[in-house]
């Protein structure tokens, strides 16, 4: 465990950039088919850390709130951090609903899963490996047009 400028003790497992990539492959096997199969253009990746554009603000902006498309955590209640730092997850582009529109698919729609959050929130690599596969399935919910509410109430917050 790590602790923090509060003196509060916090979870963290670190993880090498192949055990990460290892458990979002993981996580992806064990989507149901028909999520699979119904994706359209959207690439899953991973980085590091939340960017200020995944943060929502530019770089001489105060931080806003993430997108309401974030997965976030509520590790940052037990350290003390500002939840900002702990974003686990953010898909960004247009749900199935928006795309009934039109849709130009020449640009994929991403799902971007964050390591650096997922390490300190959890504290063993099967919280990590469970928690990448609840991250994905949270921003596959936006995907599919869920709003924040009903992920919370499918027990996705």
């Amino acid at each position: 465990m790590q602790t923090v400028s509060n003196h509060l003790e916090v979870p963290m497992y670190r993880m090498t950039d192949e055990e990460f990539e290892s458990a979002i492959v993981e996580a992806l096997d064990a989507m149901p088919e028909q999520f699979l199969e119904a994706l359209q253009n959207v690439a899953v990746v991973w980085e590091e850390e939340p960017s200020a554009y995944h943060l929502g603000y530019d770089d001489d902006e105060e931080p806003a709130r993430p997108a309401a498309d974030a997965a976030e955590n509520d590790c940052e209640e037990e350290s003390g951090e500002d939840e900002l730092d702990d974003l686990l997850g953010l898909f960004d582009g247009l749900s199935i609903v928006e795309r009934a529109n039109g849709y130009d698919d020449d640009i994929p729609d991403v799902i971007t899963v964050f390591k650096g959050p997922h390490e300190r929130c959890f504290d063993s690599r099967e919280e990590i490996v469970e928690e990448v596969g609840k991250t994905i399935i949270h921003e596959l919910g936006h995907y599919f047009g869920l709003n924040e509410d009903q992920l919370a109430a499918m027990g996705y917050e």
